[in-house]
Order: C-alpha cells, then structure tokens, then sequence
C-alpha cells in the first residue's frame, strides 16, 4: 500500500478536456474530496485537492494543494499522511514549483522542485536527504498535479478515437516521467451524484512492487466542461484499490450531466 496517494493523483492526471475555445476547466475555489476503499471492503481514507488563488516570485499563480490521509481500522497499522502542492501560471498552466511532503507507513519523503522553463531545467532539493541537484527535463515538462489542470484546458479529445493514446512529459522525483494513457470511449456510471455520463481512460503503469500490471488502472472522469474526476480502480500487487469523488464545490460550469435511468 506504499504509494497510496500516488494513485489518485497520477492518474486523475489523465483528464481530458472538451471545451470551448479559450473558455477554463476550472478557476480559484475549486475543491474535491475522494473516499478511498481497500479491496472493495474497507475504507482506507480520504483525499481532497484545491485551487488557490496566489503569487509565486511575484507572478500570479494557481496554487494547487492536495491531501490524503488515512482512517479507520487501517489507519493503525498503515498510517498515510500525504501533502502535494503545486504552483502553476495562469496562462499555459505550466508548473514554477511543485512540493511532495509525505508519510506512508514509515515511508516519508519531502522533496520541492522548482522548474526552469527557459533552460529546461528542474532544481531538485530533497529535503530528507539535504541533497540539491539540477536535471534536465523535457519541453513543456509538468509536474504530477499539474498534469490533471494542464491537460483539463490545453487538450481536447472531440478529435480522439477509441482506443487512441495521448502522452505527457511529466517531470516527478528526480527524474523525467513519460505519462501515456489510452482512450477507451464513453461511458453511463452510476455515483452517488446519480448516473453520470462519463469519459473512461486507462494510464499505463510499471508493473512491479505496486500495480499488478501495466494496464492495471481504470478512471472515469465527468463528460462536461468541469471533467471532474469521478472514479478510479486499480489493481494492485496485493489487493485492489478503488476512489470515488463524495463531494465538490467551486465549479464554474454547471454540473448537469446527469442520466436518467
């Protein structure tokens, strides 16, 4: 269960967007809260991500923070405490820094990454370790959260077939990431909001020490403006994992996508 939070952010990053021309996904305000089962039993926590309004070495920028955390009965044996933050330019939502503080079971690490657009360059600093390094990265490189706000307004699937793949240079850690996903086509999924019309994807993994294969995740995010992430499920080493979006606010489309059944 290392990693747990990883999850729902890598591949809620896979978001696409279907747009008007010009017109935002999102704006300051925006917040999510995830419910997080274990094997389709137990639940194992909670996640919440949100868009602040603020300014970064005196740019105006979306602030972006994600939690995650555990609860229950799991909690005592495996306890997660995650924090991720981004800072992003309002205009091309490319990353100026990016900071991963976390606590799984034991597992911690505290890394913040500040991105240099004009040399490709990210200036690494694990915190943990007391360790600086300075790597290249790729062109129009994005960090793990701002991949999923980056792809919501910049990408636009009205041109994309069923079974088509899209990739992403994601820079995460200290080091270069290819993010690819394939587009499996729409889809009716019932939720507690109601029966949702749905666009589903399958991110590739590495198979190994956490998934169980490389087309071990599934996600289903809102078929809108808004491209709320509604659903993941992954399979992984041992179990499976499942997250589902119980509460929102702040859109600034309305949310009218519901299916009668």
């Amino acid at each position: 269960m290392r990693n747990f939070y990883i999850i729902l952010f890598l591949v809620s990053s896979a978001t696409l967007n279907l747009r008007a021309q010009n017109e935002s996904a999102f704006d300051a305000g925006e917040w999510f809260k995830f419910e997080m089962s274990y094997s389709g039993f137990f639940k194992a926590g909670y996640a919440t991500i949100e868009v602040k309004d603020n300014y970064y070495k005196g740019k105006p920028v979306y602030h972006i923070v994600g939690k995650g955390w555990t609860t229950g009965p799991i909690k005592w044996f495996f306890m997660v405490d995650d924090r991720y933050e981004t800072y992003i330019d309002k205009k091309d939502y490319s990353p100026y820094k990016f900071v991963r503080k976390i606590d799984e079971g034991g597992h911690t690490k505290n890394i913040e990454i500040e991105f240099d657009k004009s040399q490709n360059k990210a200036f690494v600093h694990n915190k943990k370790k007391n360790t600086h390094k300075t790597i290249d990265t790729k062109a129009d490189v994005q960090d793990m959260v701002s991949t999923f706000y980056y792809l919501r307004n910049e990408l636009d699937i009205k041109n994309l077939k069923k079974n088509d793949e899209v990739e992403v240079n994601m820079f995460f850690d200290e080091e270069n990431y290819a993010f690819k996903l394939k587009y499996l086509g729409e889809e009716v999924i019932e939720t507690e909001f109601g029966n949702i019309a749905s666009l589903k994807f399958r991110p590739y993994v590495m198979a190994g020490r956490v998934f169980k294969e490389e087309e071990s995740l599934t996600l289903w995010v809102s078929n809108d403006k808004n491209k709320l992430p509604l659903r993941v499920k992954a399979d992984l080493a041992v179990g499976s994992l499942r997250a589902d979006l119980t509460a929102f606010k702040g859109l600034i489309h309305p949310f009218n996508i519901i299916v009668k059944p």
